[in-house]
């Protein structure tokens, strides 16, 4: 694999783990989310993974894994998870769970033991593309491999 690309905490676990994905560098952009990067890869915004970082009211995380073009239903996840309330973490919070900043947020080699979630849809795909943990990051890999390092609990909680 090239070395050119960034050694994230992320890339550093993907590695411990031996596992298989293709790294991919695009311009980001601020607030330019799943739309723009798949834009940038030439790829469906359906395969492009958003890492959504959730607190639930007593300050507990979680993290959901997502379809660039859904969104979270957090009141179905709630009530998954056995919780009243679910809502995305402050920028603040969500970096001192995964250590990475917004826009750069993906769920490998995070800081923090949180329950990590995948729309169950999403592993019906070929190939899926998720964040490196770095803006402008992002890699290719498929939905198994993704099952197999982080073993993310299947939910269905797209809308």
């Amino acid at each position: 694999m090239a070395t050119n690309f960034p050694m994230t905490q992320g890339i550093r676990f993907l590695k411990a783990k031996k596992a298989i994905y293709e790294p991919h560098i695009y311009e980001y952009q601020e607030k330019g989310g799943t739309k723009q990067s798949a834009e940038e890869l030439g790829v469906p915004e359906h395969a492009v993974i958003k890492t959504i970082v959730l607190e639930d009211e007593n300050g507990k995380g979680c993290i959901c894994l997502m379809h660039g073009d859904r969104e979270v239903s957090t009141k179905e996840l709630a009530r998954h998870r056995g919780v009243k309330t679910l809502r995305q973490a402050t920028q603040e919070q969500s970096l001192k769970w995964t250590g990475y900043i917004f826009g750069g947020t993906g769920p490998f080699g995070i800081k923090a033991a949180l329950d990590i979630y995948i729309e169950s849809t999403l592993l019906d795909l070929d190939k899926v593309y998720i964040n490196g943990g770095k803006r402008g990051f992002i890699l290719e890999m498929s939905p198994a491999e993704i099952v197999r390092t982080i073993n993310p609990e299947p939910v269905t909680v797209g809308v």
